[in-house]
This record gives C-alpha cells, sequence and structure tokens, in this order.
C-alpha cells in the first residue's frame, strides 16, 4: 500500500510534465509544417555539377 503513495503521484507528475511538454510544443509551432519535413528527407544534398 505505501508504493502506491509513491507510485501514484509520480504518474501524474511525469503526466502532466509530458502535458506541459506538449503543449509547448504546440506553442511554439513544432506542428506547423508537417509535410516539408517528407519532403527534405527525399530531397538529394548531392547535386551533379
Amino acid at each position: 500500500m505505501s508504493a502506491l503513495a509513491w507510485l501514484i503521484p509520480a504518474a501524474l507528475i511525469l503526466g502532466g510534465l509530458g502535458l506541459a511538454a506538449f503543449l509547448w510544443s504546440l506553442r511554439a509551432g513544432q506542428y506547423d509544417d508537417l509535410e516539408g519535413a517528407a519532403w527534405r528527407a527525399l530531397e538529394d544534398e548531392d547535386e551533379p555539377s
């Protein structure tokens, strides 16, 4: 029973930190350009001369 007294608050704190990080990433614009990253991965960086 005493293990639950530590595990439940720890799970709530970690969940809150994850939620805070997700909300920060939304406000910072991390998900604005989802297509650009896919196209940049397919482009060749070595251009023939």
